[in-house]
């Protein structure tokens, strides 16, 4: 039995399955046909309607225009009529090249270990063949060193001896430590011929002290390497950041005066009116590292006015404004809690009253300045006009700056 599909057209039915599946013709309608072809249903008076519905009549008329159509397509699409193809016949292994094999090409004969040595010079000679044989190590190779053996397990390379300290220390960092000034500052002095070391002037850079021996002076004072101190102040009002103040006001130093023996001095300055952080300490080169422009240190502050600022001030201060001395940009700048009164402002710039000026710029009136935050470190549990010593964590995050 053949099958065979009929293109999808919207007067399908039942009839067209019944004749396509073979089963013989569709049931017919009961009702007569006309010469005409019509089913003759009844009276055809003028004002009657026929006996038949109009459902059946048209089914009349589709029914025998189906069966001429399936006539004319089993004649012309019947699989028997349909010539045989030759394809059919043939088998995949019968092709032409199933008979060659991989092998048989002619370089296959040819082996890795026919071909010339390595290394052809020019003149026609060879060189020594230096490849390593398949399954041979290089020289070295598998084997550990000897320092990297004694590191990790504790044995010493041969002719290995211990680095012995001298005691002895260059003379430019007696000078920092003792709180005189920086390394770099120090060499300066002792090229000028302003240190002495047992009363002769030394001029020459790289040289050696003995602590516990020699003795140093510098502008004719006797000077001891004293301990590094660090101390954190939170600085009131009314105290001016100096070490003497000849009008005999309040400084700062009033506050620290206790916090150690040896000799500590600010780093930077706040003005009388500011408060907030303040770092006092006797390493010169560390002073120097947290004040010096190229390095950067930031500073944090809160910023208090009397009148309300613009939104477009602050962003005139993130883009740059020109002051006296230059022009100045602030590296951050917001409002605190949405507040127009209260400012937060980062900088690091360590120009004299360069905030209070960014300010005045566009005529506010600072009313109130504090220093939250100094390099890194913070005002947390140190009360107004107290001060602390700075912990090992801290002095860590200091020198890596």
């Amino acid at each position: 039995m053949h099958l065979h599909v009929l293109p999808m057209t919207s007067y399908f039915s039942c009839q067209t399955f019944y004749i396509m599946a073979g089963r013989g013709d569709a049931p017919k309608s009961k009702g007569k046909k006309t010469a005409a072809g019509s089913k003759k249903t009844g009276s055809t008076s003028r004002g009657k309607k026929p006996a038949a519905t109009k459902k059946d009549s048209n089914r009349g008329k589709r029914g025998s225009s189906r069966e001429r159509d399936m006539e004319y397509r089993t004649d012309t699409r019947s699989s028997e009529n349909a010539p045989d193809k030759k394809f059919g016949d043939k088998k995949y292994g019968d092709k032409k090249f199933g008979d060659k094999k991989f092998s048989d090409k002619p370089y296959s004969e040819k082996s890795y270990g026919d071909k010339k040595q390595y290394g052809k010079s020019k003149e026609g000679g060879y060189k020594e063949d230096k490849r390593i044989p398949k399954g041979k190590k290089k020289p070295g190779q598998g084997e550990v060193k000897q320092f990297f053996t004694s590191k990790y397990s504790g044995e010493k390379p041969e002719g290995w001896k211990p680095k012995v300290h001298d005691g002895l220390t260059r003379l430019n960092k007696y000078l920092s430590n003792a709180g005189i000034a920086s390394r770099r500052d120090a060499d300066k002095l002792i090229e000028l011929g302003l240190v002495k070391v047992n009363d002769v002037v030394v001029t020459e850079l790289g040289y050696k002290v003995d602590p516990k021996k020699d003795t140093v002076k510098y502008d004719d004072k006797n000077l001891k390497p004293e301990k590094l101190r660090y101390v954190l102040l939170n600085k009131p009002k009314d105290y001016i950041t100096t070490m003497e103040d000849p009008e005999e006001r309040k400084t700062v130093m009033w506050l620290v005066k206790d916090a150690c023996k040896e000799r500590i001095y600010p780093v930077g300055r706040l003005d009388r009116q500011t408060t907030g952080l303040l770092l006092f300490t006797n390493d010169g080169e560390m002073a120097k590292k947290l004040t010096h422009p190229k390095h950067g240190i930031q500073k944090l502050y809160h910023v208090e006015t009397l009148e309300k600022v613009k939104g477009a001030d602050l962003d005139a201060m993130r883009n740059g404004i020109k002051l006296d001395d230059g022009i100045i940009k602030a590296d951050e700048v917001s409002f605190v809690n949405n507040d127009v009164h209260q400012i937060g402002i980062r900088i690091h710039s360590g120009r004299n009253r360069i905030v209070r000026r960014m300010f005045e710029h566009f005529n506010y009136t600072v009313k109130k300045l504090d220093r939250v935050m100094f390099a890194g470190l913070t005002k947390k549990d140190l009360p107004r006009g107290r001060c602390r010593h700075l912990t090992e964590q801290e002095l860590a995050f200091l020198q890596m700056l």
